[in-house]
């Protein structure tokens, strides 16, 4: 198996790096639009006929394991599948730009980390465990590793990629910890053993370490200080797989534990309110620092960290209310958390292609250098208008169905007097997140798209390929599916929870049904209203003359485009009371209150989190003092060099007889 495997990857590589310049994004492109059909029909069919078994094999290290599909895995393989189709049609126009300034061999190392980026997460979801789910997370990493140093000219891209791998790398000892815990207990590392290793062995030492090394991968705080810098760093489509995706196998893997806990209530309990602490708080800094940047793709990547505490919220309400008893509470949190996992993928992942569309005809994504975009390129607009109504949790589309999902779950514990303290937190934590995530966002698009352009590249834009428009429609699409016809997109969603929680998938299709019925039917009523009045509106001006004029200026006669809210000044409210949590990076200085008839002043401010700098900081400075200490070595005597090679050879020599190699 390994040695077709190998065959496989080898002529895949090959066809990509043999393909012509141009056609490269295409071989790519087909070899993951294969790959997502045959995921898909994996999927479906561990859907209606149970789990799929796909292969069995011994490895090295932890004995016994398999590949294999079931309803949990089906729901991540359609995941990935999507988002892999859309954005590799859409690296096409974006990479476009690039092709002279870099090799074929660049573009083609490019495209084959892309794809093996695609399969291995696929694999690691339908890995049992072990040396096949490790050897996957590993080629997870390095694949996206390479795809983040598609710039590596760089500086910025260089120290994000170094730091998106060390932290990577942390993560995966914890998970290498894990795993050796799990197979020197039960003499089994896959994920079926965790529940017997519970049983015999303190539970939650292993709980601890695999979480923080899922956690690493999905963003939970404090562990997520490599997602604000990679995302900016990476090309948009990568930041769209990585962002809306990738993250999510550090989901799986924490949904893969209370799987393996559920019948030990007394523990999921405990593992309920770390998940749901871990949320709030997670939730909560991610979307302050978001609405706190000035820069398109850091304020989308704090925002996968606000999304992240969603879902982990949605998790905790699910595990607390199936240890207190109740299955419609953890049916409630389960498929609010599952459904915005997909959720998120699909708002994320377009909103990303919209900075992308933005930074290709830019050239920037500081947001106070935008503009007015919305004149110059009104699809990206209108498709970047509806990511952003669906991730503020907005009618009538798919980021409001989920978080209601939750809301509920919480309501009825506080309803039904199940853990009322922490359903109430919870809610407010929820509220919280909701309403500074729609500052966020209307700073986002505001700033960006409306008002008057700030500089000449915006003046001068032009709207985009029509396949990047077409890549872009892919999560279009599914967000207006999911919030126009919720009840029936919750189906399938209730059915992976049942598998999860082995609660009975109908009470939760009793219970959702008459909602979200309803809430379909406000969302066609919404949809009907705003064409009517679109419609109204071109009739009324269709036998009248449009007279257009300056904007109004609030007395000043000479207008420019500064007399407008910047990024800065919109958030500034929030800032003053947020700055504790922010360490800030100025250039420039800003106009001092005793200036009546202020100069130009050049002025531009950074929020980095404080996080970044504290978890940061150790191991540069470690890399810094090994490196000194490595070229204390380069002495420049060749006979020094042949002294320590002689050794080497040594110490080999001694280490083979004593047995140690």
């Amino acid at each position: 198996m390994y040695l077709y495997a190998l065959l496989v990857t080898v002529l895949l590589i090959a066809a990509i790096y043999l393909a012509p310049l141009r056609s490269k994004v295409w071989v790519a492109t087909g070899i993951v639009s294969l790959t997502a059909c045959a995921a898909i029909t994996l999927a479906v069919m561990a859907f209606l006929g149970g789990k799929v078994e796909i292969a069995t094999f011994i490895t090295p290290l932890f004995g016994a394991e398999h590949i294999s599909v079931d309803k949990l895995s089906s729901l991540f393989l359609i995941i990935i599948s999507v988002a892999a189709v859309a954005t590799t049609l859409y690296s096409k126009g974006y990479v476009e730009g690039y092709l002279k300034r870099f090799s074929p061999a660049h573009i083609s190392l490019h495209y084959t980390a892309l794809v093996l980026l695609v399969v291995s997460m696929m694999l690691v979801v339908m890995s049992s465990g072990g040396f096949s789910f490790l050897f996957s997370w590993e080629l997870m990493t390095i694949a996206s590793f390479i795809l983040i140093l598609f710039e590596a000219d760089r500086h910025e891209t260089r120290r994000a990629a170094l730091n998106y791998l060390v932290m990577m790398h942390i993560g995966f000892m914890f998970l290498v910890a894990g795993f050796a815990m799990l197979y020197s207990t039960t003499g089994s590392a896959n994920f079926s053993a965790i529940e017997a290793y519970f049983k015999w062995a303190a539970p939650m030492p292993l709980f601890l370490i695999l979480f923080a090394g899922f956690g690493m991968k999905a963003g939970i705080f404090p562990m997520h200080i490599w997602l604000p810098e990679a995302h900016p760093a990476a090309p948009s489509h990568v930041s769209a797989i990585m962002s809306g995706v990738m993250i999510k196998t550090g989901i799986y893997g924490i949904i893969r534990l209370m799987q393996a806990i559920d019948h030990n209530i007394e523990l999921l309990y405990s593992i309920g309110l770390v998940i749901l602490l871990s949320g709030i708080i997670t939730g909560i800094w991610g979307v302050i620092l978001a609405a706190m940047q000035n820069d398109v793709k850091r304020l989308l990547a704090y925002s996968s960290i606000e999304n992240i505490g969603v879902i982990l919220i949605g998790l905790g309400v699910a595990a607390v209310g199936h240890a207190a008893g109740s299955n419609l509470i953890g049916m409630c949190g389960m498929c609010g958390a599952l459904l915005h996992t997909v959720n998120h993928s699909l708002f994320k992942s377009l909103l990303f292609f919209s900075a992308g569309n933005i930074y290709s005809k830019l050239h920037t994504t500081a947001m106070n250098q935008m503009g007015g975009l919305a004149k110059h390129m009104p699809v990206t607009a209108i498709l970047m208008l509806f990511a952003t109504v669906a991730i503020c949790a907005l009618p009538p589309l798919n980021g409001f169905v989920s978080e209601l999902l939750i809301y509920i779950g919480m309501f009825n514990g506080v309803s039904d007097g199940h853990e009322v303290l922490y359903s109430v937190a919870a809610i407010i934590a929820l509220s919280l997140i909701g309403g500074i995530v729609v500052l966020a966002f209307t700073k986002l698009y505001g700033t960006v798209m409306l008002g008057s352009p700030r500089s000449t590249h915006v003046a001068e834009s032009s709207e985009v390929d029509n396949l990047r428009i077409a890549a872009m429609a892919i999560p279009a699409m599914f967000i207006l599916f999911v919030g126009l016809l919720p009840q029936i997109a919750i189906r399938p969603i209730t059915i992976v929870a049942e598998a999860i929680t082995g609660a009975d998938h109908s009470i939760a299709i009793r219970h959702f049904e008459p909602t979200l019925t309803a809430l379909s039917c406000v969302g066609f009523a919404l949809v009907a209203i705003v064409v009517a009045l679109y419609l109204l509106k071109r009739r009324a001006q269709s036998t009248r003359e449009v007279e257009y004029g300056p904007t109004w200026g609030c007395g000043f006669t000479a207008l420019n485009t500064r007399m407008q809210y910047t990024g800065e000044s919109y958030s500034e409210g929030l800032e003053n009371i947020a700055k504790s949590l922010m360490k800030d990076t100025v250039d420039g200085r800003s106009v001092e209150k005793s200036e009546i008839f202020p100069t130009a002043h050049n002025y531009r401010v950074r929020h980095k989190d404080k996080i970044d700098s504290l978890f940061g900081r150790w191991w540069v400075a470690l890399l810094y003092r090994i490196n000194l200490n490595v070229m204390r070595l380069r002495t420049g005597h060749v006979n020094k060099y042949i002294t320590f090679a002689l050794v080497f050879l040594v110490a080999v020599l001694v280490f083979t007889i004593v047995g140690i190699l």
